[in-house]
């Protein structure tokens, strides 16, 4: 380990005073340019050796001129240092996962799983899978003999060979035509061509990989996303990971925990009681529990997500946290299987907590935005992300001192260990979002983000952008973006308001579940009544607004071109982003059937009237507001034809508008130079409606 990686202390020093020279130079004015934006490493999946010394992790740089990013391996030592790059070459390479004897390095790159001997000074990392389909998320078996990797293979072939073989058949076919008997046969922007995930282990030292979970069924489940949904027994002896066998898929979300042994056999289900999603199934180390999140009602993804703990010994499942009012998204057992460590969205931010494992409150240990959990195998080392809305991720570490009640001495003892974008960030004038909270429909607090623009001035007015989140259960948080970053719009000289009305995950379930139903209604008025409470503030003009937004955002910017009538105020610039226009329409191309189907009650002949009233494709009589259309033709989600009818409807009522179509895109627009094309369009839109005054407009 030692040769693989000097500690120097002069690099760090180096690096303080490059930082140091580059503030005493002037930098920290200069504003944030969507050029700039692509050049900021992405860091993540941090992975804690098991004794606590090294963290390797992951970086990915955007490559502007390839229309790609890279990903590659990168390590350092937890007390500091200078970080190495493990891996290069025109491949990426991501997932590293240590051996539970931290002597190896698993990662993926070219498709499949390679090893790296830690204590190697150099020498080639050894190939371990070579399977057809190709290898992905290692995880290793606590005894190191095993590694289980998922790969997407067509189920009726009982080898690789026959894999190979159909794949090969299908890419030297001149006929491209897709035939499917079932639903949820496309997923966000690929086709399944009839193929089904499985789960495979094979052994750490290479050879042929077993097919773990074998027929006609997705293991894991391909769908509600969360943490990896499988995981080895401490004995490695047992396997147990999430599937949905319900025969409509499209319908259910109705995912299970199974057990196997990991020799093989018929699965056993050990949560066969909920009809809602269970997933994220993790044994506890002493090999009594096995931990999943859990979502009670059927056909509701955005449930509550619970902490469950299944009793090996009785069989039994109980909740562990009954009293939060929020999801659990990640979490990870203490070593002595006494403690729970998660993550928790609350506000806007992701605190992490700790709860005994067997009951109790929970209790803050991590405040601000943080995800990656990782503990060393004595518990005394946590190593995590964390970033915010004026931050990129980077990775931190402390020490925990006692688990019960606090990590260490609180946020003093937390380090910040990576420093990958501190220089180049200097340079940039950037500020933290403001907290701002208003009064909604129903004399409901809402809150948001307000973010003023580059060299504030208090005595002038600004041109104010309003940013609409998707989901719609999700939420604007306090952490680092790329694809909707405030940074950028109020480095142009905009106001930037970011509202979290009803639907917005992290204020509690029933704040979510007051938007199914009422996409429009509710949510509307708590938009409507922000923007005028950040008018009320006194340096936004309100003859200069504008709105942009995504997904459910790009439907909400849809639905208030058909009712921009507010007296307050109106806005006058639109862009609409894979935006819903025709829910009907929208039903019968969309994939996840059982998301439209809970929020309009069913499906638009059996509920037509919930349909007709939220969709905005009935309002385009009012419609009068400029409006830019963004859409890509890879968006399974929401397809690319609610962004034709959009523009078309538009053009027939002569308002100004605009189509921005990626051909090789879907729901999010990722490539670098596509990234930059975006940024550029939505700005000159915005700025061509919302930089001038009322009297040039007049005029």
């Amino acid at each position: 380990m030692k040769r693989l990686i000097a500690r120097t202390s002069l690099a760090l020093v180096l690096v303080s005073l490059a930082v140091s020279a580059a503030v005493a130079q002037g930098a920290g004015q200069q504003p944030l340019t969507i050029n700039d934006l692509l050049k900021v490493r992405r860091v993540g999946d941090p992975q804690l050796s098991p004794d606590g010394g090294w963290v390797a992790y992951s970086i990915t740089d955007p490559d502007k001129a390839a229309n790609r990013s890279r990903t590659q391996i990168y390590l350092i030592a937890t007390g500091g240092g200078e970080p190495k790059q493990l891996t290069s070459g025109a491949s990426s390479a991501s997932s590293p996962r240590w051996s539970p004897d931290g002597k190896r390095l698993a990662f993926v790159t070219g498709g499949q799983i390679h090893a790296m001997d830690m204590n190697a000074g150099s020498g080639e990392p050894k190939k371990i899978t070579s399977i057809s389909t190709g290898a992905s998320d290692p995880v290793w078996s606590p005894d190191g003999k095993m590694i289980a990797f998922v790969s997407d293979i067509y189920p009726e072939c009982d080898d690789d060979a026959c894999n190979q073989k159909r794949d090969a058949a299908m890419e030297e076919s001149k006929v491209k035509a897709k035939t499917v008997d079932r639903l949820l046969y496309r997923h966000w922007n690929t086709w399944k061509d009839g193929k089904r995930t499985h789960i495979f282990v094979v052994s750490s030292e290479g050879g042929t990989a077993r097919d773990l979970t074998p027929g006609d069924f997705d293991a894991p489940s391909f769908s509600l996303g969360g943490p990896t949904d499988y995981a080895f027994s401490p004995d490695s002896k047992e396997f147990a990971f999430a599937r949905n066998t319900d025969k409509v898929k499209a319908t259910s979300t109705n995912n299970d925990i199974f057990i196997v042994p990991v020799t093989g056999g018929e699965p056993q289900r050990i949560t066969g009681n909920n009809m809602g999603s269970d997933q994220s199934p993790r044994y506890s180390p002493d090999g009594r529990y096995i931990a999943y999140r859990s979502q009670q009602r059927a056909g509701f993804e955005s449930d509550r997500w619970r902490l469950m703990l299944y009793d090996r010994q009785t069989k039994q499942s109980r909740e562990l946290l009954p009293k939060l009012d929020a999801y659990v998204d990640s979490f990870t057992f203490s070593p002595d299987s006494k403690h729970i460590y998660f993550t928790s969205g609350e506000r806007g931010r992701l605190p992490a907590y700790v709860v005994p494992v067997e009951g109790g409150d929970s209790v803050k240990v991590l405040q601000g935005f943080n995800d990656d959990l990782n503990l060393s195998a004595d518990g005394k080392t946590m190593a995590f992300t964390r970033s915010s809305s004026a931050m990129p991720t980077e990775i931190f570490v402390t020490r925990i001192a006692d688990p019960r009640t606090r990590i260490a001495q609180g946020e003093s003892a937390v380090r910040q260990l990576t420093h990958t974008n501190d220089a180049f960030m200097s340079q940039f004038k950037l500020q933290p979002g403001q907290e701002v909270t208003w009064e909604g429909a129903g004399s409901t607090k809402v809150s948001g983000w307000l973010f003023k623009p580059i060299n504030f001035d208090a005595n002038k007015k600004y041109p104010l952008a309003v940013l609409i989140h998707g989901g719609p259960q999700g939420a604007w948080n306090d952490n680092w973006g790329y694809r909707w970053n405030p940074q950028i719009y109020a480095s142009q000289g905009y106001a930037v308001f970011l509202p979290n009305p009803r639907g917005s995950t992290g204020f509690g379930q029933q704040f979510i579940d007051d938007i199914s139903g009422d996409w429009a209604g509710k949510v509307y008025i708590d938009i409507m009544n922000g923007v005028a409470h950040v008018i009320g503030m006194g340096f936004v003009d309100k003859e200069r607004i504008g709105a942009a937004g995504g997904s459910y955002g790009g439907y909400m910017v849809n639905w208030i071109a058909g009712h921009n009538t507010d007296p307050r105020f109106q806005f006058r610039a639109l862009v609409s982003h894979a935006g819903v226009f025709n829910l009907t329409s929208m039903y019968g191309v969309t994939e996840e059937l059982w998301f439209t189907e809970w929020e309009f009650k069913g499906t638009p002949w059996d509920n037509p009237e919930m349909y007709a009233r939220w969709s905005p494709h009935l309002h385009v009589k009012n419609f009068k507001t400029p409006t830019l259309v963004i859409h890509g033709e890879l968006d399974y989600r929401v397809p690319v034809g609610e962004g034709f009818q959009l523009f078309t409807a538009l053009q027939k009522q002569g308002v100004p508008s605009k189509l921005l179509y990626f051909p090789d895109e879907g729901h999010w627009i990722l490539k670098p130079q596509n990234s930059e094309l975006w940024y550029n369009t939505v700005l000159g839109w915005l700025d061509t409606h919302l930089k001038i005054t009322n009297s040039q407009r007049a005029g």
